[in-house]
């Protein structure tokens, strides 16, 4: 004989974890949870409780609070219980919570919980909502079961079976099957499956996941179209703003990408994810305001977060120590106070992370070079150089931020010869080795990097509208700033050969050629501007023999 009670009680079978710092409140939903029939109830008052509880024990349910008062709140648990898997997919995430800010119910809503119930709750609204879940949850059990478990075929074969027989779970086994066909990188039938839902109905997860799929097929410009749209309609729809972006990266057009995201995060500003990429996109845009704004709120969100990394510190500080850097009016000091104060933070919060005092060093003595702070600088430098003489090899990050920082304090032979090692060392890593080119090509602070690549924009138009004079002046103006710069001293190379050619007679033009041939003759074979050396130290030899 079958327990009936049990059957017709789907509370009874679950555990459930309550998560608030309120003890009367925990009392009160469990003492309703009972009513409901439920009977394997924990209670725990803060994160770090219903985490540790979580990681030795199976919950089905959790209902946690979303202020749980100082430290992690509710968002930063569900973040950390999906990053660390804790969850199966089966399990229930409901925010509870008195708060209905749009900032929280964004930043919250990031991590997807299954509900929210706004604070206060009483028995019927926890019971129906829930038993709802429950129900969809005992329904969906075996696909949620096979996915946990990775078996993406066996889990899109019981989606395909419960298509006709669970109508009402239609919207879920569609939305499933089309990410367990892009999981297991089945593009056509993904496609096939939004296709279908997006001809019955314009459902905003059906054009996401169709749009992601073309973005796989490397259909950018379709993509990137879709997603536009999406966005037009449903401008609080997070997932299209992060999807549009990498579409735009990988078009080639990282200012729009670095737009979308900048909107993005004055949508939802508390994704730190959302943040760090921003953060990188402007560092790579040489947006250096943009990025120290991004970079600060990353390492801001990252306090409670799983997600905290030092490299958000590090590179907070590098980007104010850019920012400070020859700026000794009240906002370059500022700028640079704040930079040796994160890294202070930085060093404390990750005291046990391996070489954490070194590459902070690093930054400072290039933050006290910058405020020219000279004697600061030399002590510095000092104390890094006392720390090399112990470390055998210097990871990639930590050696072009040390070479980075030897030029600053004008010892550039010195960083010449590190990064003639490294790129020895890097030879299999195409990163590493562009970083360290344009170190090689550029080793100024960035106001002047823009300003050189400014004017060499301006000679490459110059020469393409065949003003060749006006183009040789101009890169000759971007060669002060940075003399080794390869691609540079080649288009004045050019622009010099194409002006003797309608004046033979002009042999200095040659010499000047031979001059800034003569610069890159250290020119490493790796280097992308290499095989352009050689052919156009072939032409002059030619020309002048």
């Amino acid at each position: 004989m079958t327990d009936s009670k049990a059957d017709f009680n789907p509370f009874g079978k679950l555990t459930y974890l309550i998560i608030d710092d309120f003890e009367n409140f925990r009392l009160s939903i469990r003492q309703m949870l009972r009513s409901c029939g439920a009977d394997k109830i924990e209670l725990v008052a803060h994160a770090s409780q219903a985490i540790q509880y979580c990681t030795y024990n199976h919950v089905d349910v959790v209902l946690c609070d979303f202020n749980l008062g100082e430290g992690k709140n509710g968002q930063h648990i569900l973040e950390e219980l999906r990053h660390k898997k804790l969850l199966k997919r089966s399990s229930l995430f409901l925010m509870v919570t008195a708060e209905t800010s749009k900032e929280m119910v964004m930043g919250a809503r990031e991590n997807q919980p299954d509900a929210y119930l706004t604070k206060p709750i009483n028995r019927a609204v926890l019971e129906k909502r829930l038993g709802s879940l429950i129900s969809q949850r005992n329904a969906l059990m075996p696909i949620n079961r096979e996915m946990d478990r990775e078996n993406y075929p066996e889990a899109i074969s019981l989606c395909l079976q419960s298509l006709p027989r669970q109508p009402r779970h239609k919207t879920w086994l569609m939305k499933t099957l089309g990410d367990l066909y892009f999981r297991l990188g089945d593009l056509a039938h993904a496609l096939k499956v939004y296709d279908d839902v997006l001809a019955q109905r314009e459902l905003s997860w059906a054009k996401l996941g169709r749009c992601k799929v073309l973005l796989a097929k490397r259909s950018f410009d379709a993509a990137v179209d879709g997603l536009r749209e999406l966005i037009a309609k449903h401008p609080d729809y997070m997932e299209a703003y992060d999807l549009l972006a990498e579409g735009l990266e990988r078009q080639g057009r990282p200012t729009k990408a670095q737009q979308i995201l900048e909107q993005a995060s004055q949508h939802s500003p508390n994704a730190l994810l959302r943040q760090k990429h921003l953060a990188e996109l402007a560092d790579s845009n040489q947006d250096m305001d943009t990025a120290s704004d991004a970079w600060r709120r990353t390492v801001e969100l990252g306090t409670y977060s799983i997600h905290d990394n030092s490299e958000h510190y590090l590179a907070l500080g590098q980007t104010l120590s850019d920012l400070s850097e020859g700026d000794l009016e009240e906002e370059g000091a500022a700028r640079a106070k704040e930079a040796l104060a994160v890294l202070k933070k930085m060093e404390k919060r990750f005291a046990d992370e391996e070489g954490i005092t070194m590459r902070s060093q690093i930054i400072q003595c290039r933050v006290y070079a910058g405020q020219e702070q000279d004697q600061q600088a030399a002590k510095m430098l000092h104390s890094i150089r006392s720390k090399l003489e112990n470390t055998a090899v210097l990871d990639a990050q930590t050696g072009l931020d040390y070479a980075k920082t030897l030029f600053r304090m004008s010892h550039e032979a010195e960083a010449k010869q590190l990064l003639a090692e490294m790129a020895e060392r890097f030879s299999d890593d195409p990163h590493t080795l562009q970083k360290i080119e344009s170190l090689l090509d550029e080793p100024v602070g960035f106001r002047q990097k823009i300003k050189a690549r400014t004017l060499n924009r301006d000679g490459i138009r110059a020469f393409e509208s065949g003003n060749l004079h006006e183009a040789a002046d101009t890169f000759t103006k971007a060669l002060e700033i940075v003399p080794d710069h390869a691609a540079l001293n080649l288009n004045l190379v050019q622009v010099l050969m194409k002006e003797y050619d309608g004046n033979p007679g002009k042999t200095d033009l040659l010499r000047r050629c031979q001059s800034c041939l003569d610069r890159l003759s250290n020119l490493p074979e790796q280097h992308r501007q290499h095989r352009r050396y050689i052919a156009l130290q072939r032409k002059l030899k030619g020309l002048t023999e």
